[in-house]
């Protein structure tokens, strides 16, 4: 069978610049253009004011930028659900409270309820205390979902009191008490040096996610030739390839190249009966666990908005929720699963943010909806519905953790940092409004 390439009319195509010419031939958003050359801007910009002001740039070094990939995955691991909430034209405010609450929940199980049964350091514990959290938020999110769905409550409304229902149950399940330490094999999953892979395992993770780029290039290569539909040009293919396997690489060079603190390495080296070289030992943090959390929930996600029925009913609900309804689409439950999803990865967002501070308190996730929200939204989630993508909203949930970053490594307080993530905000819905008008 011939290919099929791409070929617009002659009339088009003398109207075409080389950057428009570029963009249709490898069919890369421009959207994602943007916020990956705003993202180079933040870093670069923090980078360079350190340098000028304390006479060191700071932001553009492995230990920040690895730091920077933890603290993004508590974010972005909602923000991936939040996008499917938008989508279907709801909101959910309630996130940080739903957050909250989990992690207390998974705390009292791991401290406070299981050692007295299996003893302390049970290699269980740690298992069923994140499947209590992810239960309990896969259930809080499938309630609001009822409300919504079955008795016609805005989700606005529903979501506003669930922020302040599950924030005050949150408080009144430890009576205001900081739960800790949690359990030792839980508190790997928040990060850390040994909540980390290493430098081998990261260098294998690296060129299997290699791979798994030229398979998927392949893969929708053949497939569009057996659908006859036009093909990418050879060249823009093996230019996507050779750009997502460089910037897998990258990263991975970048993990590799952040080592373990002196200190830790010498009790590593106490507890292993390693003799430290005179040069020292140098051990790689490489991938850290909240990261591969955050990959493999991007990867999941993006499957199944893009390649599965509730997918495609989420993004049909999006677009004409009347419309849906009339194909026959049971939009009430699809919101249901909508939210019990939303709550899920709330859970899991639970395990990673209180594994890292080694505790459960009563604020943990206050304020999260707001970055989660801004996430999805400066990621492409246009809050008419209908539109919206997976890796859009990890690159806002990174834009935004490198806003916050950035602030407070060149000293800004909090208020500032308030009037620049809300100002962020505000532009971002601003310039969806525009990008959809002119698409019209």
């Amino acid at each position: 069978m011939s290919e099929i390439t791409a070929a617009p009319a002659k009339t088009d195509r003398a109207g075409e610049g080389a950057v428009a010419r570029f963009l249709r031939a490898t069919e890369v958003d421009s959207r994602l253009l943007g916020m990956v050359g705003a993202l180079a801007l933040i870093w670069v910009g923090f980078h360079l004011y350190g340098h000028f002001v304390n006479g060191y740039g700071a932001f553009l070094t492995p230990r920040n930028l690895w730091n920077l990939s933890v603290q993004t995955a508590s974010i972005g691991i909602m923000a991936t659900g939040m996008v499917l909430v938008i989508v279907t034209r709801h909101i959910d405010l309630s996130v940080g409270s739903i957050l909250g609450f989990s992690a207390m929940v998974m705390a009292i199980v791991q401290v406070w309820i299981l050692p007295q049964f299996l003893g302390l350091g049970h290699p269980a514990i740690w298992i069923i205390a994140v499947a209590a959290g992810l239960v309990t938020g896969a259930l809080i999110g499938a309630f609001h979902g009822w409300l919504i769905a079955y008795l016609s409550i805005p989700a606005f409304i529903v979501t506003l009191g669930g922020l302040l229902v599950w924030r005050g149950a949150a408080f009144l399940l430890a009576r205001g008490e900081t739960i800790s330490p949690v359990d030792a094999t839980f508190a790997l999953l928040g990060g850390g040096p040994y909540g980390a892979v290493g430098a081998t395992a990261s260098w294998i993770l690296g060129l299997l996610a290699c791979v798994g780029v030229v398979a998927i290039l392949v893969t929708g290569r053949t497939q569009r030739k057996r659908f006859q539909f036009p093909l990418r040009p050879v060249w823009a293919d093996l230019l996507l390839g050779a750009v997502g396997c460089v910037a897998i690489l990258g990263f991975v060079l970048l993990v590799n190249s952040y080592p373990w603190p002196i200190g830790i390495v010498r009790q590593y080296a106490q507890r292993n009966d390693i003799a430290l070289p005179d040069g020292g030992l140098y051990i790689a943090h490489g991938f850290a666990i909240p990261v591969l959390i955050l990959i493999v929930v991007g990867v999941t996600m993006t499957f199944l908005a893009t390649r599965t029925r509730f997918g495609r009913y989420v993004f049909a609900i999006g677009g004409n929720p009347e419309a849906a309804e009339l194909a026959g689409i049971n939009t009430r439950w699809v919101t249901v699963k909508i939210f019990a999803l939303m709550g899920l990865l709330c859970g899991l967002s639970a395990a990673v943010a209180s594994a890292r501070l080694n505790s459960a308190t009563n604020n943990l996730g206050t304020l999260d909806e707001l970055y989660v929200i801004a996430s999805a939204v400066i990621g492409g989630t246009s809050l008419g519905g209908g539109i919206g993508t997976i890796y859009g909203a990890i690159l806002g949930a990174l834009v935004m953790q490198s806003l916050q970053t950035g602030m407070v490594l060149i000293g800004f307080d909090a208020a500032i940092q308030q009037l620049v993530v809300g100002s962020v905000l505000v532009i971002a819905v601003w310039i969806d409004t525009v990008y959809r008008r002119s698409a019209k």
